[in-house]
């Protein structure tokens, strides 16, 4: 009887362990709620003083508090581990802040991050500065970019779309307001457009207007076409449309100095430098102009080509150069960008300042997107697998750079939410000519109704 039980014991055992390595694996975000978390905090909870002295982010001790415990206690004066706030448990980790003592900065925390990281047996640990003494730890469970899902609350307004999940899982947020233009590169598959989908998405239930060029023939962004204010799907269609942002962006710049050109002892909050600063009632509606499989514009097979080129090349930087004032930005998509395309080319992707990396073909494309910015991210896009489609390397000219990975969304939803939401479209006469054509949606008819037959045997 004994071995009956002891051997049911042993069997129990093993299926608990079978299901908890299974509902690791496939279910990450409810073992770390069930297991995960509850053992971290407390591995945290025991070991805070030691790991943080093994880690050399430990100093010594006030001379006051030095005193006191010798004269207190015979106990050794120790060295004091930053003071540690209280921990928050989150749906994916946990985040506490840290107030350094005198003489620590923050980066001498984030360079133990991979430190921190083994001695609590947590997936990553990320240092964020928060204000002058204080930073946040914030420790990821699990690897949430294997099975995105966004956040609950993400930071969404004007021209702010939370597109894709960081891998401290944050959201990315596209803030045109922040970063005006970015460049978009990846291979075949490697979820460029499941990116651009996304973004397009977003900003459908704004009022922006939206204008596409796509040079695969509109397989892009004809989908979209319900929200879009213009599509053009060739080269030559887009060579006639690219004129129109750049008069309309004329025109705001003139409206900004008529502005500016008001009375004296007018209140300084009046006068402004661009759109933004005009009146809600005066100012026009923002203008984002998707440029999808860029190469297509700069390639040539005859001089009449090579002349129309140029004269597109030359808009574009003007929009990337002027634009941003005017409330007009570009995102620009394509597989390679580099100096190889023609003149032009480097100096354009010079004035895109967001860069989002997907997976490439070569290590050279991974330079021409983040060489000039981020020259430690570029093995990071190189190292992309194919068996990970959304996943890219992200950064902007300021050198900081992350990994984020695209959530998935059919084309079908996204073309539902562009249908519904076309009336928000603001109407720029000038776009007009270039406005998709957009057939009614058929309304299925049914037959008449079939008389239900017995079941008979």
């Amino acid at each position: 009887m004994t071995d009956l039980v002891t051997w049911a014991e042993l069997g129990g055992s093993l299926a608990a362990i079978g299901g908890a390595a299974y509902a690791r694996h496939a279910h990450p975000a409810a073992y770390w709620s069930v297991v995960g978390l509850p053992v971290s905090m407390a591995r945290l909870l025991a070991s805070y003083t030691s790991t943080m002295d093994a880690c050399g982010l430990t100093v010594e001790p006030p001379r006051w508090r030095a005193l006191a415990v010798k004269a207190t206690t015979r106990r050794e004066v120790r060295p004091v581990p930053p003071r540690r706030g209280m921990i928050r448990p989150t749906s994916t980790g946990l985040r506490l802040r840290l107030r350094l003592a005198p003489g620590q900065e923050p980066a001498d925390v984030a360079a133990s991050a991979e430190r921190l990281r083994h001695a609590w047996s947590v997936h990553a640990v990320y240092v964020r500065d928060v204000k002058p003494g204080v930073v946040e730890l914030r420790l990821v469970g699990f690897d949430v970019l294997r099975k995105v899902r966004m956040p609950r609350r993400a930071d969404v307004g004007p021209l702010r779309v939370p597109v894709a999940l960081r891998e401290d899982a944050t959201a990315f947020v596209r803030d045109y307001r922040a970063v005006p233009h970015e460049l978009v590169l990846g291979a075949t598959l490697s979820g460029k457009s499941m990116f651009l989908r996304n973004l397009l998405a977003g900003l459908a239930a704004q009022p922006v207007v939206l204008v596409g060029i796509d040079c695969k023939r509109g397989v892009e962004l004809a989908p979209f076409a319900p929200r879009l204010s213009a599509l053009v799907t060739d080269p030559e269609q887009a060579a006639e449309l690219l004129p129109v942002p750049v008069k309309e962006m004329e025109d705001r710049y003139d409206l900004i100095k008529a502005r500016q050109g008001i009375a004296p002892g007018t209140p300084d909050e009046l006068i402004t430098s661009d759109v933004w600063g005009l009146p809600e009632d005066e100012r026009p509606a923002p203008i984002v102009l998707f440029v999808d499989e860029v190469a297509e514009l700069f390639l040539v097979a005859t001089r009449k080509e090579e002349e129309r080129r140029d004269e597109m090349v030359t808009q574009l930087i003007r929009l990337a150069q002027l634009g941003r004032a005017a409330g007009i930005y570009l995102e620009v998509c394509g597989q390679r960008f580099g100096a190889e395309l023609g003149k032009g080319a480097t100096m354009l992707r010079a004035q895109l300042t967001g860069r989002v990396c997907h997976r490439v073909n070569d290590e050279a494309s991974a330079k021409m997107a983040l060489g000039d910015i981020a020259p430690e991210a570029v093995m990071a896009a190189c190292a992309i697998a194919a068996e990970l489609p959304g996943l890219a390397v992200v950064g902007d000219t300021s050198g900081g750079w992350s990994r984020i990975r695209t959530p998935h969304l059919s084309l079908a939803d996204a073309a539902v939410t562009c249908r519904e939401t076309a009336h928000l479209a603001p109407d720029i006469p000038a776009l007009a000519p270039f406005r998709p054509h957009v057939p009614p949606v058929p309304v299925m008819e049914c037959g008449p109704l079939a008389t239900p037959q017995p079941i008979t045997e």
